[in-house]
C-alpha cells in the first residue's frame, strides 16, 4: 500500500445532477478573459520548450498576470471598423540568462501570442486591431530537471496551494461545455459571421434546462437587420439540436438577450470579440481549468494558465485533480458524483501532496467501502505519474481553460 495520504470519504451533499438548482457558465475562445487565459499559456508553452530546446531543461518563468485593456470600434452592416487597438499586456517572469545563454525571452513571447491571436480571433489584425506588448521581469534560478535522457525526477512544490476536480459532467456542464466548443468549430466553420466571443450560461431548475448564449456576430458577413436575426436564430437552432444531444430534460435557449431591434442596438462586432468595444479581461477570471464555471461545486480560485508546468501546483493541481476525477469515473462502477482535492506543502515533492482527499456520491445501492480501494489506487498510480502532466501541457494536449 501506498505511503501517500490519501483520504476518501462520503460528499457532504447531493450529487449535483439531483441537486434542485445548478448554475454553469463557460467564457468562450474569444472572450477577453479567455483571451488572456490563451494567450498567457501559448506564451509558457513556449517558453518552456525554448528552454527545453536550449538548455535541456525548462527553467523559471511565470506568465500568468497577461492583462487585456479593451478598444474601441465602430461596427456597421458589412463592415466597420477599430478605432482605438486593444492592448494587451504579457506579464510575469522569465529566467533570460543561464550558463552563459542569453535566452530572448520577450521575442518569443511575442511570437507565441501574435500566431495565438491570428489563429484564435482571426478578424483580429495584430498590430493594427490589437497590440501586444511584453514585459517580463528576470526570473531566478532554475526548475528542478524533468526531462532528459536520466532518470525522471520529481520537482518539489512551489507553493502551500491546492487544486480541484470533479467527475462527471452533469448534462447542463456537458452541454455547456460542448455547446461553446463546436459554435466555435463546426458551426463557426460554416457560418464565418459568428466570432469567437460566445459566453454560455446554463441554469438547471429541476428539470428544466435554460441556456443563455451571448454571442458576438462579424459585421463584415451581416449585411443587414434581416441577416442579423436570422443569424442569431441559427445560433438559437443548433445550440438547442446540441443539448438535446445530452439531456432529455426541457431545455430552452435564448440568444442575444439585451438586442433591442426596433432601437437598432445589436451584439454586432468588427472583429468578432468584445474586447473591442469596452471589454477588459485578465488571466484566471474565467473558465476553471475544466474550462467551466461552476458554482455548485468546489473551485480553487488559482490562474491555471500560463503558469509554470513544472512545479506551480496553481496549475498542475488543477489539472491533475480534473484527470484523476476522470479516471476514477471511468473505471470504477457505481459512482455518481465525485470531488478530489489535491493539497501541497511547500517543499514536499509533488507526487506526495500534503492529503489528497476523494470526497463520493455512490449510486443507490453501492457503498463507499465497495469503491474505496480502487479509489485510492488509481489516485495512487496518477500521483506517481504527475509529471506526465508537466509533459503533456507543455506538448499542448492539456487546455487549462
Amino acid at each position: 500500500m501506498s505511503e501517500r495520504n490519501i483520504r476518501v470519504e462520503p460528499i457532504d451533499r447531493q450529487a449535483v445532477e439531483d441537486q434542485e438548482v445548478e448554475i454553469v457558465e463557460r467564457k468562450g475562445i474569444g472572450h477577453p478573459d479567455s483571451i488572456c487565459d490563451g494567450v498567457a499559456e501559448s506564451v509558457a508553452s513556449a517558453l518552456a520548450q525554448a528552454y527545453l530546446d536550449r538548455v535541456g531543461k525548462v527553467l523559471h518563468f511565470n506568465t500568468d498576470e497577461t492583462q487585456l485593456v479593451a478598444g474601441e470600434a465602430a461596427p456597421a452592416f458589412g463592415g466597420g471598423e477599430v478605432v482605438d487597438p486593444i492592448y494587451l499586456l504579457i506579464v510575469g517572469r522569465a529566467t533570460k540568462h543561464y550558463e552563459g545563454q542569453t535566452i530572448p525571452t520577450e521575442r518569443i513571447a511575442l511570437t507565441a501570442a501574435r500566431e495565438y491571436l491570428e489563429e484564435t480571433i482571426p478578424q483580429l489584425e495584430v498590430g493594427e486591431d490589437i497590440i501586444v506588448d511584453v514585459k517580463l521581469g528576470e526570473g531566478s534560478g532554475d526548475l528542478q530537471e524533468v526531462f532528459g535522457e536520466d532518470e525522471v525526477s520529481v520537482p518539489m512544490a512551489n507553493d502551500t496551494s491546492f487544486g480541484v476536480g470533479h467527475a462527471p459532467l452533469t448534462e447542463t456542464e456537458q452541454i455547456v461545455s460542448e455547446a461553446e466548443s463546436r459554435l466555435n468549430g463546426e458551426f463557426a466553420d460554416e457560418n464565418p459571421y459568428l466570432g469567437p466571443d460566445v459566453k454560455i450560461m446554463g441554469k438547471r431548475e429541476g428539470d428544466e434546462i435554460d441556456v443563455t448564449v451571448a454571442a458576438a456576430m462579424i459585421d463584415e458577413y451581416v449585411p443587414d437587420m434581416d441577416a442579423y436575426e436570422d443569424a442569431v436564430e441559427s445560433v438559437r437552432e443548433f445550440v438547442e439540436e446540441v443539448a438535446n444531444e445530452h439531456t432529455d430534460r426541457d431545455v430552452t435557449v435564448h440568444v442575444n438577450t439585451a438586442d433591442d431591434y426596433d432601437e437598432g442596438s445589436i451584439y454586432l462586432t468588427v472583429t468578432g470579440t468584445s474586447a473591442e468595444q469596452g471589454d477588459d479581461g485578465s488571466v484566471g477570471r474565467g473558465n476553471r481549468a475544466n474550462g467551466l464555471i461552476t458554482p455548485n461545486r468546489s473551485m480553487s480560485m488559482e490562474a491555471t494558465s500560463g503558469k509554470n508546468p513544472v512545479n506551480h501546483i496553481g496549475k498542475i493541481y488543477n489539472l491533475l485533480s480534473t484527470e484523476i476525477a476522470e479516471s476514477v469515473v471511468d473505471e470504477v462502477d457505481g459512482i455518481r458524483d465525485l470531488r478530489v482535492r489535491l493539497l501541497s506543502q511547500i517543499g514536499r515533492p509533488i507526487d506526495e501532496p500534503h492529503v489528497a482527499d476523494v470526497h463520493v456520491v455512490t449510486d443507490d445501492g453501492v457503498t463507499l467501502e465497495d469503491v474505496q480501494d480502487e479509489v485510492e489506487a488509481i489516485v495512487d498510480r496518477e500521483l506517481a505519474d504527475v509529471t506526465e502532466i508537466t509533459r503533456r501541457v507543455i506538448d499542448g494536449e492539456l487546455s487549462t481553460f
